[in-house]
C-alpha cells in the first residue's frame, strides 16, 4: 500500500508536473472571454476562456495587464499566451496569462507580439544601445543563404560600390525548423572572424518563410553581437524581431549592402580632402618648426662664447681708450706743471741772471766763486763768466 498524500502534497506535485511540461509551460489558447474582472486594489485580472464544450480559468497579473491597449469584453474571441498550473489553495487548474490578443490575428502574429513585448521589456529595442555603422569598414560579414539571390545582389552592390572591401560570407539556412540554429552558428563564426559589421539578410517571402528571423535565439545572438548589425530581411513591408533588435534595418538585402559601404568617388573625394588637410597641417607644422629653430639659433647665438669674447673685446677696447685718454690727460697735466717749474727755474737760473748783464767771478786757479773783493789779492787770476762766454783777468788791487 502506497503512502497517502496530503491534499497540499498532491496539489504541489501536480503543479510541478504542469509547470515543467514543455507544452504547458509555453502555450497559446484560443477561446472566448467569459467573466472578466479586474481587481480594483491589486490590478490583477481574473477571467475564464471557453469554447462550446469547455471552460478554463485564467489570471493575468497587473504587470502584464498594464500592457494591454484595452481590456477585453465578455464574448470577445481572443488568443491567450501563458503557462498552465494549479492554484494549490483551491486545487483549481489555471492559465497564468502574460499576453492577450484578438483571435483574428493568427497564432504566428500572436507569437510575434508576445516575443516582441518580452524583448522590449528587456531593453532589446532601446535606441540608446543601437550603434552607428562604421564609416569605412575593411571587412564585412554576411549571414544569408549560400545560393540565394539576396547574396548575389549584395555581392554585386559591394563590388560596384567598394571593391576593395573584404567580404566574409557565413552561409546558413534561412527557412525551416533548423534555420534558427544555423543562423546563430553563422553569426557566432563571424563574431570570431574580426569583421567590422555584419549584414543579416534573406529575400522576401510569406510570414512563415521569414519566421526564423522571429526566433528568440536569433534575436539574442544579434543582440550579443560585438559589432554593429544591419538587417535586410524580406521586403520593405516585412518587419521581423531581428530587424527590431539590429542596430539598423534596411528595406532589402541590396539596400543593406548600399548602406554599409561608401562609393569609390566618395572615398576618392574624402582621400583628396584628407590629403589637402594633411598637406596644410604639414606645412603649418614645418613653418612652426622653422620658427622654433630660428628662435633657438638666436638664443644660442646670444649665449654663444664668441658673443662673450666679442663683448669682452669691446670692453677691453673701451678700457684701452679710457687709459689712453687718462694717460694723455696726465701727460698734459704733468707738462703744464713742468712748464711752470721750468719757468720758475728759468727765472732762478744763473744764465737768466747773466743775460741781464751780470757776471760770475771765480778764481781761475781754484774755481772759487768770489762774492767779496777781499777774497782776491792783487795778481790773483780770475775767470769771469758772462752770458755768451768767459773772460780772463788778473786782480791789480783790491779794496775791502
Amino acid at each position: 500500500m502506497h503512502h497517502a498524500l496530503s491534499v497540499s502534497e498532491l496539489n504541489n506535485y501536480l503543479r510541478e508536473l504542469l509547470e515543467t511540461n514543455p507544452l504547458l509551460s509555453d502555450v497559446w489558447v484560443e477561446g472566448e472571454i467569459s467573466e472578466f474582472k479586474r481587481h480594483a486594489a491589486s490590478g490583477h485580472c481574473y477571467f475564464s476562456i471557453k469554447d462550446a464544450e469547455a471552460l478554463l480559468r485564467a489570471v493575468m497579473w497587473r504587470s502584464a495587464a498594464s500592457r494591454l491597449p484595452a481590456l477585453p469584453r465578455p464574448g470577445e474571441a481572443v488568443l491567450v499566451h501563458g503557462y498552465v498550473s494549479i492554484y494549490p489553495q483551491r486545487g483549481d487548474l489555471q492559465l497564468y496569462a502574460d499576453m492577450l490578443l484578438p483571435a483574428g490575428m493568427g497564432i504566428l502574429h500572436a507569437r510575434f507580439e508576445e516575443l516582441k513585448a518580452r524583448l522590449e521589456s528587456e531593453g532589446f529595442f532601446s535606441l540608446e544601445r543601437k550603434r552607428p555603422l562604421p564609416a569605412r569598414p575593411r571587412r564585412i560579414g554576411i549571414v544569408t543563404g549560400p545560393q540565394s539571390a539576396a547574396l548575389h545582389d549584395m555581392l554585386t552592390v559591394l563590388g560596384r560600390r567598394c571593391p576593395l572591401v573584404e567580404v566574409l560570407v557565413a552561409p546558413c539556412l534561412v527557412q525551416g525548423e533548423r534555420a534558427p540554429d544555423s543562423i546563430v552558428a553563422a553569426l557566432n563564426s563571424l563574431f570570431q572572424a574580426g569583421v567590422d559589421v555584419i549584414i543579416v539578410a534573406r529575400g522576401g517571402g510569406a510570414l512563415e518563410d521569414l519566421w526564423s528571423f522571429n526566433d528568440e535565439a536569433v534575436a539574442r545572438a544579434v543582440f550579443a553581437s560585438p559589432v554593429p548589425v544591419i538587417t535586410g530581411v524580406g521586403h520593405e513591408t516585412d518587419t521581423t524581431i531581428v530587424d527590431l533588435v539590429a542596430d539598423l534595418r534596411a528595406p532589402t538585402p541590396s539596400a543593406a549592402a548600399e548602406l554599409v559601404v561608401p562609393e569609390l568617388p566618395e572615398l576618392a573625394a574624402e582621400v583628396a580632402s584628407a590629403r589637402a588637410r594633411l598637406d596644410a597641417a604639414a606645412r603649418a607644422s614645418l613653418s612652426l618648426r622653422r620658427d622654433q629653430v630660428a628662435e633657438a639659433a638666436r638664443v644660442v647665438e646670444r649665449h654663444s662664447p664668441l658673443r662673450r669674447v666679442d663683448r669682452e673685446r669691446q670692453q677691453a677696447d673701451d678700457l684701452v681708450r679710457r687709459l689712453e685718454r687718462s694717460v694723455s690727460a696726465a701727460i698734459q697735466l704733468r707738462g703744464v706743471a713742468l712748464a711752470g717749474v721750468a719757468g720758475r727755474l728759468q727765472i732762478l737760473s744763473p744764465r737768466a741772471t747773466l743775460a741781464r748783464g751780470y757776471a760770475v767771478v771765480r778764481r781761475a786757479d781754484t774755481g772759487q766763486v768770489l762774492t767779496h773783493p777781499a777774497q782776491a789779492a792783487p795778481a790773483t787770476p780770475l775767470a769771469i763768466t758772462l752770458r755768451d762766454g768767459e773772460l780772463r783777468a788778473t786782480v791789480e788791487n783790491g779794496e775791502g
